[in-house]
């Protein structure tokens, strides 16, 4: 059953939170953080790509930016950017994007139930992130940005989002990118022991978001846990940061794929190579998105196709099988392209589909890709079906949209 608890969180003054507040670290590069904060001392963009405080170039893993990294978490707690929560709370995250809302309850998770995989996963991790993230944790000993999880719809737990949010938001802001946030403090009692008995009846909770960072916070905790020699269990180091979602609240978008080159084939060659598992028909120069599953987009020489899958080259029964990120993977990637490792080959590139495909149609005809992949998204009854299998998704497969803004409360692990 899931364990979670509340905690003190660190987070802004209301008066502060949208100067604080940021996109996630690994949405954009470093210096996309430097001009999204340019003459804001108080963005956490300091404390998570604390490279924009050094010269344009900086390696983000010199040692001395893990440093920066640090003293900069501190002086935001020495300003009072940064306050802690005098008890412990749970608070509900919201986040609205073209009139829908979605509503997450703000926990501490345990460290152990991912460990035994009563948190379950659906992708790979790479041990480098993994590593980078883990000294990020350990140094600040602080888990500074949330992970994204969801959870099977619970009517209690549902019921107790409507109260609360009934109530006016600690915070209600709108970031540069359009999407609503908002943010409620659980400081009740008897609803804390309530949502705190409510998820121990959840038999699982799912990784939606963030699966590096969700590695990373678990086996820091796990490290503090043997490195204790008085270790009981109730440490604030077993616990994580971690915003909770009904599934129904939850909307996948698309991840696509642009590829550098065609393998050495020409375009009719490639096109050619493509029928014979998909039917393929030019759309010509007007964009075009996939209809439904089993059918991608194709940007190709100033042209867009419709490929669709046939009959018999996927197996519906195969929770991996069937997904269109397998199909893609093998027998365009893979069977024409020659790309058999899609975590390191460097001919492939993965677009959010927040971007739109414009994006991919831009990146073809700069000449820097030579084709592009549009994708029908994943649903998330797909996704829970893969966790619960025990099977892992190809890598690239899902994009949630909106991201969790970071900054609106943060995780001590020595509370």
């Amino acid at each position: 059953m899931a364990r979670v608890k509340p905690f003190r969180g660190l987070r802004p003054p209301k008066e502060l939170i949208t100067e604080v507040a940021s996109r996630p670290y690994d949405v954009l590069s470093s210096e996309e953080a430097r001009n999204e904060c340019a003459g804001n001392e108080k963005s956490l963009y300091h404390i998570i790509k604390p490279e924009i405080d050094f010269e344009p170039g900086t390696d983000e893993h010199d040692p001395k930016v893990y440093d920066k990294a640090v003293a900069n978490f501190r002086k935001f707690q020495e300003k009072g950017w940064l306050v802690q929560d005098p008890q412990e709370n749970y608070y509900i995250y919201a986040q609205t994007m073209d009139g829908r809302t979605q509503y997450g309850i703000v926990v501490a998770a345990y460290v152990d139930d991912y460990m035994s995989g009563r948190i379950k996963k659906h992708e790979l991790t790479r041990r480098d992130k993994e590593e980078d993230r883990m000294k990020h944790v350990r140094i600040n000993n602080a888990n500074i940005e949330p992970v994204f999880f969801a959870f099977p719809d619970n009517p209690a737990l549902e019921e107790i989002i409507k109260t609360v949010t009934k109530e006016k938001p600690e915070y209600d802001f709108i970031a540069p990118d359009g999407f609503g946030h908002h943010f409620w403090v659980i400081s009740d009692k008897t609803m804390i022991d309530t949502i705190t008995k409510l998820f121990a009846e959840i038999p699982y909770l799912y990784i939606a978001d963030g699966h590096h960072r969700t590695a990373a916070a678990a086996l820091v905790g796990n490290e503090k846990a043997k490195a204790n020699p008085h270790h009981t269990g109730n440490e604030e180091y077993n616990f994580f940061l971690a915003v909770c979602f009904p599934e129904s609240h939850l909307k996948i978008i698309d991840y696509n794929r642009v590829v550098k080159d065609l393998n050495g084939l020409s375009e009719e060659d490639f096109i050619k190579a493509i029928e014979k598992n998909f039917t393929v028909e030019c759309k010509g120069t007007e964009i075009y998105h996939p209809a439904c599953l089993h059918n991608f987009s194709m940007y190709l020489g100033g042209k867009w196709y419709s490929l669709t899958a046939k009959e018999g080259t996927y197996n519906d029964a195969d929770p991996i099988g069937v997904l269109d990120v397998t199909i893609s993977s093998d027998l365009i990637l893979r069977d024409i392209l020659g790309i058999t490792d899609l975590r390191s080959d460097k001919r492939i590139d993965f677009v959010g589909g927040i971007r739109g495909l414009g994006e991919l149609k831009r990146r073809v005809d700069s000449g820097e890709m030579a084709v592009a992949l549009a994708l029908y998204p994943v649903s998330m009854k797909q996704l829970i079906n893969i966790a619960d299998t025990g099977n892992i998704m190809p890598p690239k497969t899902t994009w949630f949209e909106p991201k969790l803004r970071s900054g609106l409360v943060i995780h001590k692990l020595d509370d």
